[in-house]
C-alpha cells in the first residue's frame, strides 16, 4: 500500500540545510520514492502554521520508505537536516484498492 511522507520544517540553519538538500536526490531516487512537492511558500488556507517549509513524498510501501530513511547514505545526509532545520515528519498510509 502506497505511504505518503509529510514533512514540515522550521528552518534553523540554512547553509547545513542546503547541503542536505544538494545531495538529497542522490540517496531518494535509490528507494522507489517520489518527491511530489517541496514548497517553501505553501499558502495557509486554514489555522496557522509556523514552518517555512512542507515536503510531501510518496513510497510504494512501508518498507521502502524505512529502507530510505533507514540507509546509511541518508542518515549520513540527515546530519544536515537536522542540523538546518526542525521538522515534523509524518508517515500517512494510502488507500488500498
Amino acid at each position: 500500500m502506497t505511504v505518503y511522507v509529510i514533512v514540515q520544517l522550521k528552518m534553523t540553519d540554512r547553509a547545513a540545510y542546503d547541503r542536505y538538500q544538494a545531495r538529497f536526490f542522490d540517496v531518494f531516487r535509490n528507494f522507489g520514492g517520489r518527491l511530489l512537492s517541496a514548497d517553501e511558500h505553501p499558502r495557509v488556507v486554514e489555522g496557522s502554521w509556523d514552518r517555512d517549509k512542507v515536503v510531501l513524498m510518496s513510497f510504494p510501501d512501508e518498507a521502502q520508505f524505512h529502507a530510505f530513511a533507514d540507509s546509511p547514505d541518508y542518515l549520513e545526509i540527515s546530519k544536515d537536516r537536522k542540523a538546518g532545520a526542525q521538522a515534523t515528519v509524518l508517515l500517512a498510509n494510502g488507500f488500498g484498492h
